[in-house]
């Protein structure tokens, strides 16, 4: 019995592939290693395996924007014939403003090789191939080598010991097709790639890349912006040369990678799919502040929601509420409903919001947090709002507690707590335009995901705005340590009105920001409109019978309205004229700015520059303060002169759609958003949303400096 053991293990070895010794081509060390010994009228696959120098590396079959793949030329008996390399999944490799793909440590590049029915298992054959490197790391050197391996021919297969297993598991993880279906479309300079089918319904598609077979197909450094959808994902692709004008192609084939599995794709062109997408972006890697998971999500908008009364665009109504509580400050039942109705607005106000941006961004639309803010027709509403509640504190007018729940009538209950829940709604309304810190991150996951898990974020935030005031509501001792009311709250409230006419001075700016001085026009003609009614309806109010007044003035409210309207007809403004169109300067520090665009930052990183990008916008007043306190300061402009960085503006005052998607590519759902590009080409730092000049500068500095040991 240990005779026949003996001599079948001895079998099996004479019957495994010879190996010959491995080829150092001076950064790789080469070889030739067979799955199993090879059997007349079969394949089998031989692999030229590479072990990469640290530091160093070679190539997939498309090489990406620079370098060659590696390339095979067999020797083999008669009879015998070597097919196609089966490419693993390669890796993305940034080389400065370069993207390539390929291969680096070790890899197995294995080839299917027919064999002969008149091969005679016991022979041994000699196969030999000639292969070409290229292996690159700071430098590129094109190296060499013959490798052969004699390979033996067995009557049945032979797996070889040491290298079955793993050329086996090379070709289970090479990509191939699975049957998904993908189309594609052009829109300018974007192709729209869909793909759906069963193995992606349910997939994590936070790490998809497209990786095309042609070089030429897209712009491989640029971002693939990803879209879910119910049964696949659709990307946004930077189109190459292959779809110059007159030029597309009729396919597009490729590798879609996902996390640890890659399929082969060949899309046509075609329509998309509804199912490709709608459900936004999904949650990625962590990047610069990070992506957060749903109980970090909910406690960043919990925090987000307290630091956001302390940002200035919500001071004004902030101050309506605390002047309502001192009403109340000697009723403890009255002050805590107070405290409830306040809350209610908030929520309210803050989950109807919620629930009109996903179900724009369902529909297609490219906006985010503040999106409302993007309507010049809705920052002439609100502004118009602003602006009676302001002469309503100043006693032009009397509605009671409807708008603000102010002054003597608090008295009343009902009136009094509509009051608190319509401050609420303002509260949530002005606070549109803010992002506090914490909460960026927070919506932007918020935005990546179901509806349901979506409004409880919203919810949260809405708790934390809301906090204080209940809290401070539910503490009788505190709310003692005011005085009792009297003629002080009259004067309060008239004092607290110029807040509101600020914050109304404040939207009527950004509605001239939208729509130039045809749209400025309009909205300060409905303000007057607006004002002389509320002045006649506080005439009528005065007199007891005095219907036509009324009715004068509600006449002129809708007058105002249409004048408010007519915005829609008014297009945003062109850009200036000038000498230099793409540049524009701030009053402060003369800081030079470009115009953000996706190929202008490529092309800077192509030269080698550091890149500062702010995303902003005219509404939003976070964004007004960092420019008044960072970024316009001498500080930064020195900073932005010696590291030789450009400053890009990305105004996301009127709706951009390549805007919208760089903020999602970044995790985010509104502005401010700060990148700094470093001159290594590597990923951007993010800023925090709070910027000091010496911040800005020192991340500058960063970007500039050479990396270590360069």
């Amino acid at each position: 019995m240990r005779l026949t053991t003996f001599l079948a293990v001895l079998l099996a070895l004479t019957a495994a592939p010879a190996m010959a010794a491995p080829v150092n081509t001076g950064h790789i060390e080469a070889e030739l290693v067979a799955q199993e010994a090879a059997v007349p009228g079969g394949t089998v696959y031989v692999a030229v395996r590479q072990k990469i120098e640290k530091g160093w590396h070679t190539y997939w079959r498309n090489p990406g924007d620079s370098g060659e793949p590696t390339r095979v030329t067999w020797t083999l008996p008669a009879g015998w014939k070597a097919g196609e390399i089966v490419w693993p999944t390669p890796t993305r490799q940034a080389i400065g403003p370069l993207m390539n793909f390929g291969y680096s440590g070790e890899v197995l590049l294995p080839t299917p090789i027919e064999v002969p029915a008149s091969a005679k298992p016991g022979q041994t054959v000699k196969v030999s191939a000639q292969v070409l490197f290229l292996v690159c790391a700071d430098i590129c050197i094109p190296e060499e080598a013959v490798l052969t391996l004699d390979l033996p021919v067995a009557a049945t297969p032979q797996p070889d010991a040491v290298w079955s297993g793993r050329i086996a598991r090379v070709l289970a993880d090479a990509p191939k097709p699975a049957g998904l279906s993908a189309t594609f479309s052009v829109e300018g300079p974007k192709i729209s790639l869909a793909v759906t089918g069963t193995p992606l319904e349910g997939a994590d598609v936070s790490g998809a890349w497209f990786f095309p077979f042609s070089g030429t197909a897209i712009e491989h450094a640029r971002p693939q912006i990803i879209e879910r959808g119910p049964r696949g994902l659709t990307l946004a692709l930077p189109a190459g040369v292959d779809f110059a004008e007159g030029r597309a192609p009729t396919t597009l084939a490729g590798v879609l990678a996902l996390s640890g599995v890659a399929y082969e794709i060949s899309a046509t062109a075609g329509v998309a799919p509804k199912d490709a997408s709608g459900l936004g972006p999904p949650v990625g890697a962590a990047s610069g502040e990070g992506r957060p998971g749903l109980a970090v999500a909910i406690l960043f908008a919990l925090l987000g929601g307290l630091l956001l009364n302390l940002m200035p665009c919500v001071f004004p109504v902030l101050s309506m509420k605390a002047a309502a509580l001192a009403g109340h400050a000697h009723e403890a039942g009255a002050a805590r409903r107070q405290g409830l109705a306040y809350l209610a607005g908030v929520l309210v106000t803050f989950l109807a919001l919620a629930g009109a941006l996903i179900a724009l961004k369902a529909a297609g639309a490219a906006i985010g947090w503040g999106f409302q803010l993007q309507s010049p027709v809705a920052v002439a509403a609100l502004a118009t709002v602003m602006l009676l509640v302001a002469l309503n504190l100043s006693g032009v007018f009397e509605v009671g507690a409807a708008l603000q729940g102010v002054g003597g009538k608090l008295a009343d209950g009902r009136r009094g707590l509509t009051g608190s829940f319509m401050t609420g709604v303002l509260a949530v309304v002005v606070a549109a335009p803010c992002t506090a810190p914490f909460m960026g991150p927070a919506m932007g996951f918020a935005l990546t995901q179901s509806a349901a898990v979506s409004l409880l974020i919203f919810a949260a935030l809405g708790l934390g705005l809301a906090a204080p005031f209940v809290a401070l509501s539910f503490a009788p001792p505190l709310l003692r340590l005011l005085p009792r009311p009297g003629a002080w709250m009259e004067t309060l409230r008239n004092l607290l009105a110029f807040p509101m006419y600020g914050t109304a001075a404040w939207l009527v700016w950004v509605l001239a920001q939208q729509t130039g001085q045809a749209g400025l026009a309009l909205g300060l003609a409905a303000a007057v409109v607006t004002a002389f009614a509320a002045w006649l309806f506080g005439r009528a109010q005065r007199r007891e019978r005095a219907p036509v007044t009324r009715w004068i003035a509600a006449g002129m409210l809708l007058a105002a309205g249409g004048l408010i309207y007519g915005l829609v007809l008014v297009p945003p403004p062109a850009p200036a004229a000038g000498p230099a169109p793409q540049s524009n300067r701030s009053a402060a520090a003369d800081l030079p700015s470009e115009v953000w665009s996706p190929e202008r930052v490529a092309a800077l990183r192509a030269e080698g520059r550091p890149v500062f990008v702010n995303f902003t916008a005219a509404w939003c007043v976070t964004c007004q303060v960092n420019e008044q306190v960072a970024l316009s300061t001498t500080t930064v402009a020195e900073a932005l002169k010696s590291s030789g960085a450009v400053y890009l503006k990305a105004d996301w005052t009127n709706r951009d759609a390549a805007i919208a998607g760089a903020l999602a590519e970044h995790g985010r759902a509104g502005v401010p958003l700060y990148l700094v590009y470093g001159s290594d080409g590597g990923p951007p730092v993010i800023l925090p949303q709070l910027l000091t000049a010496g911040m800005v500068a020192e991340a500058l500095g960063k970007a500039a400096a050479p990396p270590a040991g360069g």
